[in-house]
């Protein structure tokens, strides 16, 4: 396994509130992104370092055109990363059905978009974390298209850049600098384990705030 893949492993293993809390605690900037932005089901987490996409409306497509620019965007992602995608469309379904199953196959982490998503159960059953704004039948044959990827992108007024790693879980979506993850995951991991004696101390039926002089974290 890659130096990369064991990274994404342990940030999965963590959970966004925890990542939000030792990047305030070392005084990182927090970028969370907006929540309407959500899992498909509450099951769903993912993470990992991300691979990003910008696209937008464009009504002189064919048919055919849309379609197998769409199947290049599936092509282009790459595996042990998370696509996000700013589509720039508050119309359509920017993911759907046999898109999860082809990046699933591929090994992609997940998916999140700025937008719309549908094919719900299906992707649901097929067990590939997606993270979207809302629910449509609209797709984007001969009316969307991606023109960039792995450059910036912007979503709920937020930078995302290519070099970012995510994890979305049921509290919310979180970012990471590159330079800044490894830091950040072992701050977390050790702040889990003292939340885990605390857990203890609470459910023995110790006094919450003489736990918290104990163990300084809740």
């Amino acid at each position: 396994m890659t130096r990369e893949a064991t990274l994404a492993d342990r940030l999965a293993a963590c959970h966004s509130s925890v990542i939000h809390d030792v990047m305030k605690d070392m005084g990182l900037m927090i970028r969370v992104l907006p929540r309407m932005i959500t899992a498909l089901d509450p099951s769903m987490r993912c993470a990992g370092p991300v691979f990003t996409v910008r696209g937008r409306p464009d009504p002189t497509l064919d048919k055919h055109t849309s379609l197998y620019e769409w199947a290049g965007l599936l092509s282009r992602a790459p595996t042990n990363r998370v696509v996000m995608v700013q589509p720039q469309d508050d119309t359509r379904a920017l993911f759907g059905g046999l898109s999860a199953e082809a990046l699933r196959k591929k090994g992609v982490r997940g998916y999140i978009v700025d937008g719309g998503c549908r094919d719900i159960q299906a992707i649901i059953d097929e067990r590939f974390p997606v993270f979207a704004r809302f629910a449509t039948p609209i797709d984007i044959v001969c009316a969307w298209r991606a023109e960039a990827f792995e450059e910036p992108i912007a979503i709920g007024g937020l930078a995302v850049f290519p070099d970012d790693h995510v994890l979305a879980d049921r509290d919310g979506v979180i970012l990471i600098s590159s330079a800044n993850v490894e830091e950040v995951v072992a701050a977390a991991e050790a702040k889990m384990a003292t939340e885990g004696e605390m857990v203890k101390a609470i459910r023995a039926g110790e006094d919450p705030q003489a736990a918290y002089l104990r163990h300084r974290v809740f």
